[in-house]
């Protein structure tokens, strides 16, 4: 099977990382809050720096947990989920490249991922964190978005 170009550590789109009001781009001006309004805190300004701890995380199918940290370094972004009562208060790390988009607005980082998918990652110890753990949890994520091999056509 050829190799995926999915690479998991690197963000898909990093604009998700500075504020905005439709997908953070530049040119996208707030809605106006004249209808229905929106009570919860301001998105931040275009192009403004985000800290995600604290937002919540959605997998695909239900909510996993709010994060506690993250890190954007090149080829090295993670979130790290607290998961509260969902695995026992065990913390998982999900790759930046698992993330599909984020809503600044009701502060949620929404993943590609299902819960099962997540809770059967490989287990999360900061103590225990070496090269080794980092490669599974690469290849984990990486493994599920290689294509199917083609149908067989005779």
């Amino acid at each position: 099977m050829p190799p995926s170009s999915f690479n998991p550590w690197a963000w898909r789109d990093p604009s998700a990382l500075t504020g905005g009001y439709t997908q953070a781009t530049p040119s996208a001006t707030p809605a106006d809050g004249k209808e229905g309004g929106h009570d919860g805190p301001d998105a931040p300004g275009p192009g403004t720096p985000v800290d995600l701890v604290g937002y919540q995380v959605q997998a695909s199918d239900g909510r996993i947990g709010t994060i506690d940290e993250t890190s954007d370094e090149a080829d090295a972004g993670h979130l790290v989920v607290d998961t509260g009562p969902w695995i026992f208060g065990q913390k998982v790390l999900l790759p930046a490249g698992t993330v599909a988009r984020v809503d600044h607005q009701e502060r949620v980082v929404h993943v590609d991922r299902t819960r099962q998918e997540i809770k059967d990652a490989p287990a999360f110890d900061p103590d225990s964190a070496d090269q080794e753990y980092w490669e599974r949890v690469g290849t984990y994520y990486a493994d599920s978005y290689l294509s199917p091999p083609a149908a067989d056509r005779r």
